[in-house]
Formats: structure tokens, C-alpha cells, sequence
């Protein structure tokens, strides 16, 4: 028989796992959503089969390091594995309260070492490498970033093309008695192509979110003396990410853009990409980390990276007085094609249903590099300063407030 605590604990885990699945939800499948290639309904199905499958192989990872590495196994006593659970829900509450994306595992981790220094049992060498990974990978996803920005980027969004369909992509011919699917006739084969590149993205960030986010929900359950074993964990946090998924995941679907940014699709793609390949390597290693740090990490750096291509490497190396200085801000990729060359649609106008601009029949050339004028800043900016700020203040504050906040706690558990 479950105690009442260990009761207490599993449906904590449960909040936990709801509110990752309907958050996690959007921020995967939001483009494929917007751009109509799926439904709701199938952005869930999917979201949740490739999240149980990154959590049910790479995911066990970072379950070990978080149950039982950071401190001893023997430290989750149904007390204190609700208390832990606890501090991890509360920081989603906070984050989901001022609309920013603090990170779960870092948290989680906080709030786990507030356990080990209560008890005195923390593994201090295997917490300074998770906190240099906390550092490195925003620093790789961003520098991963800038170069795809500053030289490969304009390249791409000249040849690449997304479109949003008045029709979903998939279409069902229910004249006879059994539905058949058909691909919609409007669709080219570059369409095709995309679309089938946004969706298969989409679902390898289910797949990253799966195998670092299972461990934040139930790792303080799984262990010696915890009422889980591994394999039910991922169940369980699974079965919650479902629940979120297809309940309050639907809000997030419709609003698919934030303050960040105005996302065109195909940098959505690229950010995704580089911040799901971070968290899943990292996961392996059984390190805790955010997928949301890494992403917009990565967002930072492309918008860097495209805005830098006014000017030379040289040029920034030994700026003149002859010459206007170049101003290296995040810039908007909404205007990256060549002059008169429409970019590809932006999450924003997914969200709002416009219509983006029709792109010519002959794309100029992408200028050189140093050729190239600062992009314009003031119609639509890639990065807010001021949403930015209250991101990283959350990022470092959210973990520091869960290790003093719950120290004292563990202190009076213990």
C-alpha cells in the first residue's frame, strides 16, 4: 500500500508532468500547428509519442543523475521527494504567471541541492559539471547560432520556401466508407518537402523535451525507497505530458508566437534544431539541462549573426573614422532575404492568420558579406531588450530562489 505522502508525491509529479506536456506542446509543435500541416489533435498524438520515446531511452539518463547522483538515493523519502516536487511545480506556476520560460530542470536541480546541503550529502564535483554545462551550452547554441546566421542563413531563406495553407496539409476523403488521407493538391513539391522538414523537426523537439523533461517530474520518486521504479516513471511522466497535451496545450498551439520574437518558420527550424540537438546530447550524458535556455540562446545568436553580415570580420577587428559605424544588434529575420525579396511567413503571422508577402519569380542575389546594410530595426526586431532581461533575471533567479527556499525546509524535514 502507498503511503499518503507517496500518494501526495505521485500527483505532484502529475501537476508537474501536465504543465511541462502543455507548455512543451506548443513551443514543438506551434509551427506545424499555424502553418495548418497539422491539427491539434495530431500535434499531441505526436508530441507525446516522441516525448515517451526520448524519455524512455535517452530520458533514463538524466533520471539516474537527478534520483540518485546528486545526492544519495536514500535522501528522496516521500517527505522530502514532495517537498522537491513541490519547488519544481511552483517555479512552473511563477514562469506560466509572468509568460517566461524559466527553466523546469534547473529548478528541479535547485531545490535538489538545497537536499544536499541540508543533509550534507551533495556530490559537489558532479554538480560543478552540471553548472558548466549550464553555462557552455548556451554559449555553443549561441555561437552555433551566429555562424549558421552570419553565413549560411541568407542562403537558405533565398531557396527555401514555407507556406501556409488555407486547407490543412493532410486531407481526409470521407466519401466512402473508410476515410482515405490525401496530400493537399494545392501543395508544391518544395512545399512538400518543408513541410514534411517542419513537421519531423517538430517531433525531434518532442523528442528532447521527452528525455530532459521526464526527470524534472517524477526522479524524486524513482530510486531506493521511492514508491517508482524507472520504468513506471516514464510512464507516469508521460501519461502526464498527454493529459497537458491535449487539454491546455491547445491555447499554447493557438498562440505560437511570444515577445521575443517574430520567428520566421524557417528560423524556427534552425533554433530548433540546434537547441534539441544540445539538450539531447546532454541528456545522454545524463546531464539536466533547459531546452528553453538553449533555444532562445540559439534565437540570440542567429538574429546576431545575420545583423553582423553588414560588415567584415576585418572591419569589425579595426573600425575607422571614414566609415559609418556598423551597428551589430540583433536584427529582424523577417527581413533577411535580398533587397525586395520577401521573407518566408513569420510565427506571428501563423498566429494571426496574415498573409505573408508573395515572393518574387527572380530572387536577387544574397550580398556578400560586408555589402550588405544593417537590416531594419524598427519594423519588426528579432529580439526585445526588456524581455530579454526579465528572461536571464528568471533563469538565474528561479534555481538560486528553489536552493534558499528549500534548504530551510530540508533542514526541518532532515
Amino acid at each position: 500500500m502507498l503511503s499518503l505522502l507517496a500518494l501526495a508525491g505521485i500527483a505532484v509529479a502529475v501537476f508537474v508532468g501536465f504543465n511541462i506536456g502543455g507548455s512543451s506542446t506548443g513551443v514543438a509543435f506551434g509551427p506545424a500547428v499555424g502553418s495548418r500541416l497539422v491539427r491539434k489533435t495530431t500535434a499531441g498524438a505526436l508530441f507525446v509519442g516522441f516525448a515517451f520515446l526520448g524519455a524512455w531511452t535517452v530520458g533514463r539518463n538524466v533520471i539516474a543523475t537527478m534520483s540518485s547522483s546528486i545526492v544519495p538515493a536514500a535522501q528522496f523519502t516521500p517527505a522530502t521527494s514532495v517537498a522537491v516536487l513541490f519547488f519544481t511545480g511552483a517555479a512552473l506556476f511563477i514562469s506560466n504567471l509572468y509568460g517566461v520560460p524559466a527553466s523546469t530542470s534547473m529548478t528541479a536541480v535547485g531545490a535538489i541541492v538545497g537536499l544536499g546541503l541540508a543533509s550534507g550529502t551533495l556530490n559537489q564535483a558532479l554538480m560543478f559539471v552540471i553548472v558548466s554545462a549550464w553555462i557552455v551550452a548556451p554559449l555553443v547554441s549561441f555561437a552555433i547560432g551566429l555562424v549558421i546566421g552570419r553565413y549560411v542563413y541568407p542562403y537558405l531563406d533565398r531557396y527555401v520556401a514555407f507556406t501556409t495553407f488555407d486547407l490543412h496539409f493532410i486531407q481526409l476523403d470521407r466519401s466512402g466508407t473508410i476515410p482515405r488521407p490525401y496530400v493537399n493538391p494545392d501543395a508544391s513539391p518544395q512545399d512538400v518537402v518543408g513541410s514534411l522538414s517542419v513537421v519531423v523537426i517538430a517531433c525531434y523537439m518532442a523528442f528532447s523535451a521527452g528525455a530532459s523533461n521526464a526527470a524534472n517530474a517524477v526522479a524524486p520518486l524513482v530510486g531506493a525507497g521511492g514508491p517508482l521504479t524507472v520504468d513506471q516513471g516514464v510512464l507516469l511522466a508521460v501519461a502526464a505530458f498527454a493529459l497537458g497535451s491535449f487539454t491546455i496545450a491547445r491555447r499554447t498551439l493557438e498562440t505560437v508566437g511570444n515577445d521575443i520574437t517574430e520567428l520566421p518558420i524557417l528560423a524556427s527550424l534552425i533554433v530548433s534544431l540546434v537547441g534539441g540537438t544540445v539538450i539531447t546530447v546532454l541528456s545522454y550524458l545524463g546531464i539536466p539541462a533547459s531546452l528553453a535556455v538553449s533555444t532562445t540562446s540559439a534565437i540570440i545568436g542567429l538574429g546576431w549573426g545575420r545583423a553582423s553580415r553588414a560588415a567584415t570580420l576585418a572591419e569589425f577587428a579595426t573600425p575607422t573614422t571614414d566609415r559609418p559605424e556598423t551597428d551589430v544588434a540583433t536584427g529582424a529575420l523577417v527581413t533577411s532575404r535580398a533587397e525586395d525579396a520577401p521573407a518566408g511567413p513569420t510565427i506571428g503571422d501563423l498566429a494571426r492568420d496574415e498573409t505573408p508577402a508573395e515572393e518574387p519569380s527572380d530572387l536577387p542575389d544574397v550580398p556578400d558579406i560586408g555589402a550588405e546594410g544593417p537590416a531594419d530595426l524598427d519594423e519588426r526586431s528579432l529580439f526585445d531588450p526588456t524581455a530579454a532581461k526579465r528572461i536571464v533575471t528568471m533563469w538565474v533567479l528561479t534555481p538560486a530562489l528553489a536552493v534558499t527556499a528549500s534548504y530551510p525546509v530540508f533542514t526541518v524535514l532532515l
